[in-house]
């Protein structure tokens, strides 16, 4: 099994957009090959997993984070859209799977405090992800515990949306919380949904350190044109 450093978040590039992708977007007929094909690109895998209650899609498995960890030594972080009676019992598979960082929802709000207890036990870094009508103050009190907040730009679990209008103006007021912040590590800010070639730049003006790549970087006509272009931003 392939570890990464335990600084590896605030080794993650600061001078450019970092590159997470989307398992979602890749080959899962070829999975292994296109993961491959994207690999020197990769900053971070992003991997969703949804219960199909609390988002209406179903994906991914345990398993699969396992698998990637024997082939990949890209940091896993892994995006928990579960219901509260099952989220504890998902981070332990996937903390024993070995998912580097593990994203819970805001909206989680009955068990968002033993979740992150939960993860700091475990010892894998804590995120939390906002959904597009989710106020961004919601995260504020989490933030010491945080490395990782992410705003959706579309609804949950649904692929192929444009992006809510609204979503540069929530990514500068979470750049604002964040900076107003005494956290004890660096937290990354990052924009997941709607992710496009025309609005990956107002999303970058907007405060995003790294947005998820889905089809923008998949489905490139000329992958290293379009990471270069990225990397520019």
């Amino acid at each position: 099994m392939s570890s990464v450093s335990k600084n590896w978040i605030e080794d993650l590039p600061r001078d450019r957009l970092i590159a997470e992708f989307s398992v979602w977007s890749a080959d899962l007929v070829r999975l292994a090959d296109d993961l491959a094909r994207v690999d020197p690109y990769v900053d971070i895998l992003h991997i969703d997993v949804a219960d199909g209650h609390f988002a209406p899609a179903m994906l991914f498995f345990p398993d699969l984070v396992a698998g990637f960890k024997r082939v990949s030594a890209r940091p896993i972080h892994v995006h928990l859209m579960a219901a509260d009676s099952i989220l504890l019992s998902q981070i332990d598979q996937f903390a024993d799977a070995g998912a580097d960082l593990i994203s819970i929802h805001g909206e989680n709000e009955s068990v968002a405090v033993e979740a992150l207890d939960r993860l700091e036990q475990r010892g894998v870094a804590a995120g939390m992800v906002l959904k597009v009508e989710t106020p961004v103050k919601t995260i504020e009190a989490y933030l010491p515990r945080l490395s990782f907040v992410t705003l959706l730009g579309t609804a949950i679990g649904v692929k192929g949306q444009g992006l809510n209008e609204n979503a540069g103006t929530r990514l500068a007021e979470a750049k604002g919380l964040i900076a107003k912040v005494r956290a004890p590590r660096r937290i990354v800010l990052a924009a997941d949904g709607g992710i496009r070639e025309h609005t990956v730049p107002i999303l970058r003006r907007s405060g995003a350190e790294t947005v998820v790549l889905g089809s923008l970087a998949f489905n490139a006509p000329s992958l290293e044109e379009r990471m270069t272009w990225l990397r520019a931003l």
